[in-house]
């Protein structure tokens, strides 16, 4: 009996979701490192996370996805690194209120460049609901501008449905046998 585990990394700015569709969507009680925020991340939300979120999704008897929320604050990136290891893909967050998610995308983008080109990437936008624009559309021009390829879903955090749907979206890419 094989036993198989896959690790999936959940990356984004501050406020974007990770925490919520870890959430979502793990089939363990999420393991937290969320603290009160002290510094001007307390504009957009009352705690974030200074380490990793956890959760897991069990794919079968023997099959299981690890859920690593990374950190939105670029000062605790050095955890980014650390939690990319032995990951086979990302999922990058971008939150439609915020004032330039361009911006958002290319920083983060960026600063996983690496791990993106050797693995896989799926992008999820939230609070379309609160905010209709940017379109799809036009995230898919920018990723094409940044030089990246990666299916883009709008998507509610909350919801396991849309989170299993950019999960599911995230391993057809890298393998189509994976989900079935």
């Amino acid at each position: 009996m094989s036993h198989t585990n896959r690790k999936i990394i959940f990356t984004g700015p501050v406020g974007s979701g990770k925490t919520t569709a870890i959430n979502s969507i793990s089939d363990i009680e999420m393991v937290s490192t969320n603290q009160e925020a002290s510094d001007m991340t307390q504009t957009r939300k009352k705690n974030t996370t200074v380490a990793m979120d956890y959760g897991v999704i069990k794919l079968g008897n023997d099959e299981k996805v690890h859920l690593y929320g990374t950190p939105g604050q670029e000062r605790f990136d050095f955890m980014w690194s650390i939690l990319t290891k032995g990951g086979i893909g990302l999922v990058l967050l971008l939150d439609n209120t915020r004032k330039d998610p361009f911006h958002d995308m290319k920083f983060y983008t960026h600063s996983f460049k690496d791990f993106i080109n050797e693995n896989q990437m799926v992008i999820g936008i939230t609070q379309t609901d609160r905010q209709k624009t940017p379109s799809i559309t036009q995230y898919r021009d920018w990723l094409t501008e940044l030089g990246f390829e990666a299916p883009i879903f709008e998507v509610d955090a909350r919801s396991r449905d849309d989170i299993s749907l950019l999960l599911q979206g995230l391993l057809l890419s890298l393998d189509p046998g994976v989900v079935q």
